[in-house]
């Protein structure tokens, strides 16, 4: 499990578009066709990384309860499902299933999004304001596979909590870490 930080990509970066399959409906879904909202978080994650199986059970409960607030969550995987069956779409609608996901979750075949992103490492965080700007790229908080800190999404709630209540955001923000993208040869 190698260890990858995020790339921390420059605050106010319009988020880019994209049109990808959601692998729960098997519909294309893009950046242009989403209401809008007062955030839009955007998570870089996959079915086999330890690192996400670690806090997927939180990124639930953050779709959960900002939802009626006005955040739009997504989820995208940009590995590569030919070397890494398990982050297959199939197995990605398996997942959306099995945890009831509240929020979609797109495959990115391509890769293009998550170049386009600036994504390196699953998860990977991006959270945009109404204007669809980046106001926070940072982690989900302290806690990592085989810590003894409890997961609990301070980084991100907190950042969330701000741009829903309208205050200044710290961008004082802390790097993601997790596994690298499974990128194509």
């Amino acid at each position: 499990m190698a260890a990858t930080e995020s790339s921390m990509v420059p605050l106010g970066t319009t988020a880019p578009s994209f049109k990808l399959e959601d692998t729960a409906t098997g519909q294309l879904l893009s950046l242009d066709s989403l209401e809008k909202s007062k955030g839009l978080l955007i998570m870089f994650i996959c079915n086999h990384c330890p690192f996400v199986k670690h806090v997927l059970p939180e990124l639930v409960r953050i779709g959960c309860d900002f939802k009626s607030r006005g955040l739009k969550c997504l989820a995208i995987s940009s590995n590569d499902a030919l070397k890494y069956p398990e982050d297959s779409p199939a197995k990605m609608k398996q997942l959306s299933e099995q945890l009831c996901l509240p929020f979609p979750y797109l495959h990115d075949e391509s890769q293009e999004v998550a170049i386009a992103y600036g994504a390196t490492c699953t998860p990977d965080f991006f959270l945009f304001d109404e204007e669809r700007r980046l106001v926070y790229r940072g982690q989900l908080d302290d806690s990592r596979p085989g810590s003894s800190i409890t997961v609990s999404g301070s980084d991100l709630r907190e950042a969330i909590e701000c741009l829903l209540s309208g205050m200044d955001i710290s961008k004082k923000q802390k790097p993601s870490l997790g596994c690298n993208i499974k990128w194509k040869t």
